[in-house]
């Protein structure tokens, strides 16, 4: 069997299992006309049709359904053997697919990829950047970069970091509103909200009150344009410290009741759960693991509050409160966000 004809299985497989052409050269990276030029070899090949073909989809012919199950098959023997090879050799090499949200691409994984490519030559590198829900299995992702928590026995996440959430806004944005004593007082503006975040619960530093945000007028599914729409006066928003602390340095964004503190932001990495890691994924693990161990994303944003004690009013500064970095392990993760 040679490597036209393997190929050929893989393009004839992808489309059996994404129901279309243009699915399957997404997926493969692939031109169109490409996949239908492999689909029609291999007919001609086997000297029989592979698919019923109309205006709406592909489905399988008895012939193709059979092909289909041998084709798995053989992939699989394909792929387990070149993985094996690979880890023998001790190479890391190939494409490495990793997702991760969108937030990510604005220069945090830059680090951490620079040097992994700089170390493998033999590696390349495929970054998907997108807010909301994934398959890592069925979208052939190598690893992704997920916030917790997360459940699904198939997978394996290993903890990377937890960051602060900031409230805040442009100084802009009803600047009369600046000195907020308390949550209620949020109610009067406007609160952008990611589409896919779970609530935002605010704790008192002191007396440990909490209060959960509800209301919203403004939700988004992109993080950057939840930022943005936050810089440009729009209204409040819960956003990640790594993500927003230039904007903070600089004074474009400003924290809100800043002796509330929000709920952490953990990330993981995750990756399928395979007895094995193709010594790229192992690579890659690595150098995000010492990248986020090293890096200090938490700035001390010194607020003067006052505290009431036994009837006195105290002048007190407050840093936010910064969780304590935990070690990495494993557990369950399902979809990533």
């Amino acid at each position: 069997m040679n490597k036209n004809m393997i190929k050929g299985m893989i393009v004839f497989a992808t489309i059996a299992e994404k129901g279309s052409m243009s699915a399957a050269a997404q997926q493969l990276n692939l031109s169109s006309s490409a996949v239908s030029q492999q689909v029609t070899k291999l007919e001609m090949d086997m000297g029989i049709s592979l698919f019923h073909r109309n205006t709406r989809n592909l489905t399988l012919t008895e012939a193709g359904s059979l092909f289909y199950e041998n084709c798995r098959k053989v992939i699989a023997i394909v792929e387990s053997t070149e993985q094996k090879l690979n880890n023998l050799k001790g190479i890391p090499s190939g494409e490495l697919k990793i997702a991760a949200p969108i937030g990510f691409g604005g220069g945090l994984l830059s680090e951490p990829f620079n040097y992994l490519l700089a170390a493998h030559p033999q590696i390349s590198l495929n970054l998907l950047l997108q807010d909301g829900p994934i398959d890592i299995v069925n979208d052939g992702i190598d690893l992704a970069i997920c916030i917790g928590p997360l459940s699904d026995s198939n997978l394996i996440a290993r903890h990377l970091a937890d960051w602060r959430m900031l409230l805040c806004a442009s100084p802009n944005y009803l600047p009369m509103h600046k000195n907020l004593s308390h949550p209620t007082e949020l109610a009067e503006l406007n609160r952008i909200y990611h589409t896919y975040a779970k609530g935002d619960i605010l704790t008192h530093a002191f007396s440990q009150e909490c209060f959960e945000l509800t209301s919203q007028r403004i939700s988004v599914n992109n993080m950057q344009a939840l930022i943005q729409l936050t810089l440009d006066g729009l209204g409040f928003a819960a956003l990640p410290e790594p993500e927003v602390h230039k904007y903070l340095e600089s004074g474009q964004l400003v924290t809100l009741l800043p002796e509330w503190s929000l709920n952490t932001y953990s990330v993981y990495s995750v990756t399928s759960a395979r007895d094995k890691q193709p010594a790229k994924v192992k690579e890659a693990l690595n150098a995000l693991s010492q990248y986020f161990n090293q890096a200090d994303f938490h700035q001390a944003y010194h607020v003067n509050l006052s505290h009431q004690k036994d009837g006195v009013i105290d002048n007190v500064t407050n840093i936010l409160p910064i969780k304590t970095k935990k070690k990495s392990h494993h557990l369950d993760v399902g979809h990533a966000s």
